[in-house]
């Protein structure tokens, strides 16, 4: 799917210039999509150098609350609720343990712990699968949990505002978590429906209540605000929140008398391997949008879409981030390049920058997740998962955009 989206960016560009060129007389756009590549490929190398700093704390931060034991006793909580909307699962079978452990990574931002746990959930689900060829209903429910994007620190996106002078890289902390929360409720409301899951059993009935309640509350609470009010009081409360939790991860490694300061070196090693691997992908995804933007293209769109939300009487302003959210499912890759794309061409802190920041956290690829974790198995028929995965994920962007405007419009 990548090989033909990144084809399709140079193509098009391409295309247009040949039009540009033949029928507008436009003789100087060969010269601006070179300079483009150029341009934009040292761009996207320095982007990822500024990352290393950032990547390297908090992957050390992570390494300790790993060997703190955060997963496990993260996953020890959620254990009731997994037993009920996981009901084919029999009791004690270690594929309980380890969606336990995937899921539990995921919310704390442990992607490199998350993927090898739920190829080994995966791997466990399907022992217990009849069908070999064909997702079970475990299957597809612990897909659409991962597909939804549940996280609560945002690491990544953060860390590109940074990256780009944002003001307060944070200042999207509180709106990603909310849509982030929607996204993940309805996909595992859908699912659940779906799969004839007893929706007011206890304990799936409160936190589906409790969630509900703290979304709406949120939400209300900074909707009787203005502007101003909101700008302090989440900026507080994100800051406090983030360093809160920074705190928790050295604490909980004291109390388990781990050597954190060796700990954190252990992670932080990894930020730099982490960063050498994502520069090839990060230069490739960034030119070719870069030449989607300049060629016309990226415009003709969103001008289309933007006409077509007017008709609707509907304000446009969130039109410009609709790129980011188009790629998401598809590539991460190719969704954070759009966002620095937008950071480019309208500013980090502007609505559409802000926007796009909301739209990158609220959920995850899902065509990619899906191809890895089936593919790892075998599984050819894939049922409803990439349905209800995609309509996670068209609630994760519709609540990141009206959330947007609550806090940053």
């Amino acid at each position: 799917m990548l090989n033909y989206i990144w084809f399709s960016f140079f193509a098009i560009a391409f295309i247009a210039a040949i039009c540009q060129s033949v029928f507008g007389g436009d003789a100087d756009v060969w010269s601006r999509l070179m300079n483009c590549t150029f341009d934009s490929s040292q761009k996207a190398f320095e982007i990822c150098l500024g990352l290393t700093g950032v990547l390297t704390f908090w992957l050390g931060l992570m390494k300790i609350g790993e060997k703190a034991g955060l997963v496990a006793k993260l996953g020890k909580w959620i254990s009731p609720l997994f037993s009920r909307i996981f009901p084919s699962i029999p009791k004690g079978h270690p594929a309980s343990g380890s969606i336990v452990l995937n899921v539990s990574a995921n919310i704390l931002g442990l992607d490199n712990a998350a993927t090898p746990m739920g190829l080994k959930a995966m791997k466990e689900l399907q022992e217990l699968n009849p069908k070999k060829d064909t997702a079970s209903d475990a299957m597809i429910m612990m897909l659409v949990l991962n597909t939804s994007g549940l996280t609560i620190i945002p690491i990544s996106v953060m860390m590109y505002r940074a990256q780009y002078h944002a003001a307060n890289p944070s200042d999207v902390f509180i709106p990603i978590l909310l849509a982030t929360f929607c996204s993940t409720l309805v996909g595992l409301i859908l699912v659940c429906l779906k799969q004839k899951i007893n929706l007011f059993d206890r304990v799936l009935g409160t936190m589906l209540l409790g969630s509900i309640a703290f979304i709406g509350g949120i939400c209300w609470l900074f909707s009787s605000m203005n502007q101003e009010q909101i700008a302090f009081y989440s900026t507080l409360f994100s800051n406090v929140l983030l360093f809160s939790a920074i705190m928790l991860f050295v604490v909980s490694g004291l109390i388990k008398k781990i050597p954190i300061f060796e700990t954190f070196i252990e992670g932080a090693k990894e930020g730099f391997s982490t960063v050498v691997t994502i520069i090839p992908y990060q230069i490739a995804l960034f030119v070719g949008i870069s030449l989607f933007r300049e060629c016309g293209a990226m415009n003709f769109i969103t001008d289309g879409i933007g006409w077509l939300v007017s008709l609707a009487w509907l304000p446009t302003d969130f039109v410009p981030s609709l790129p980011c959210a188009i790629l998401k499912p598809l590539s991460g890759g190719g969704a954070r390049a759009a966002m620095l794309d937008v950071f480019e061409a309208y500013g980090v802190d502007s609505f559409a920058g802000k926007l796009a920041s909301c739209i990158q956290g609220a959920t995850d690829t899902t065509m990619y997740i899906i191809a890895v974790y089936f593919g790892s198995v075998g599984i050819k028929k894939f049922r409803y998962a990439a349905t209800y995965g995609l309509l996670a994920d068209l609630v994760g962007v519709i609540a990141a955009i009206c959330i947007g405007y609550i806090f940053f419009a």
